[in-house]
């Protein structure tokens, strides 16, 4: 055989597919990454300001037309309010004006991201000075001094995720990609719960008892686990049970390739670009790791919408995989094999 022949014999149509497949994977990851974190800077900061009417007037649009519009200002009716805010995850952090005194207060909140309350606290002390006023702040949810940069939720959500896609994929390649029958749909579907509860108390433990990286509640951890776990498992069970083999390199370019770096983890959401800022929320990682600091930094307050997204994949991801498994698939055709007789030598059907 020739080497073309050669080649044509080893490597099938499919396989080169899926080579392909694979190549552009590699760069959609690339892309995604690069293009995401390369360079952060801040974009409509949700951010109060305390002071006086005519002051706050005058400051609110003064810091709105800032070049390159790094903050979303809004007037806020006293410091306690803002702090209020700012636990609620309603703002980012807070300009305090003190108009006996040449000292203002910066109020940030560096459990949702200490890169962010680092820009904040640059950006308001050069503003203060151009004004010679000076800023002290205040951080008024600190991240824990074992959650370096505040990246301990992002990483739990990250190992919460690679689980679940890794799991199902395990579940759909040992038996094939679409289940027989629904009955073997829903019991992966249970061993995938199983998994999930396991995972979710699992990750729990290692960041708060045992590492100390995050505080908040261990219970509540596990329950957020559990669910980033199975969402991503079950729509990693649904892509497959669509697509095939295929539908594990889909999973891998939702959560992994276009989930992590929009998730707001190395960088909060207000500092990534516009498309990453708008799909991060609606993805699993970005769900996760919002709904994580929420319990460690602030109170469980704001996870409503997180949850609801993690559900939305768990929801859509059971129903499909129950769907595909429940159409008829076409029989297989069976070989026409002949038992040659012992004794006579001639075949028997």
């Amino acid at each position: 055989m020739s080497l073309v022949d050669e080649l044509k014999s080893a490597v099938t149509p499919r396989a080169a597919l899926l080579v392909v497949g694979v190549f552009a994977l590699q760069l959609l990851f690339i892309t995604s990454y690069v293009g995401a974190l390369h360079h952060p800077e801040p974009r409509d900061v949700p951010f109060g300001v305390v002071a006086p009417q005519r002051v706050s007037t005058q400051l609110v649009a003064e810091l709105d037309g800032l070049p390159g519009s790094p903050l979303a200002p809004r007037a806020v009716a006293d410091a306690a309010t803002a702090r209020n805010q700012i636990l609620n995850r309603d703002i980012d952090g807070a300009l305090v004006v003190d108009p006996a005194g040449r000292t203002d207060t910066l109020l940030v909140a560096s459990g949702g991201g200490t890169v962010l309350s680092s820009t904040l606290q640059a950006m308001l002390t050069r503003v203060e000075a151009s004004q010679d006023r000076a800023v002290r702040t205040v951080d008024v949810a600190p991240a824990s001094p074992e959650d370096f940069d505040g990246l301990s939720a992002f990483y739990l959500v990250v190992g919460w995720c690679v689980g679940g896609y890794i799991c199902a994929a395990i579940l759909a390649i040992s038996a094939g990609s679409r289940p027989a029958n629904r009955e073997r749909a829903i019991i992966r579907l249970g061993v995938l719960a199983v998994y999930s509860v396991l995972g979710g108390l699992g990750g729990a433990i290692i960041v708060g008892p045992i590492l100390g990286a995050l505080p908040g509640s261990v219970a509540a951890l596990w329950g957020l686990g559990t669910l980033v776990v199975f969402a991503v498992g079950a729509a990693t069970l649904a892509l497959q049970s669509v697509f095939g083999i295929v539908g594990i390199g889909l999973a891998i370019l939702l959560i992994v390739v276009a989930g992590n770096p929009s998730a707001g983890g190395a960088f909060p959401l207000p500092m990534l670009p516009p498309f990453w800022n708008a799909i991060g929320p609606a993805l699993p990682p970005g769900a996760g790791t919002w709904a994580a600091r929420s319990i460690a930094y602030f109170k469980g307050n704001d996870m409503t919408a997180s949850m609801l997204v993690l559900s939305a994949w768990a929801v859509v991801g059971v129903v499909v995989t129950l769907v595909m498994s429940s159409l008829k698939r076409k029989p297989e055709a069976e070989p026409i094999a002949a038992e040659v007789g012992p004794a006579s030598g001639t075949p028997t059907p």
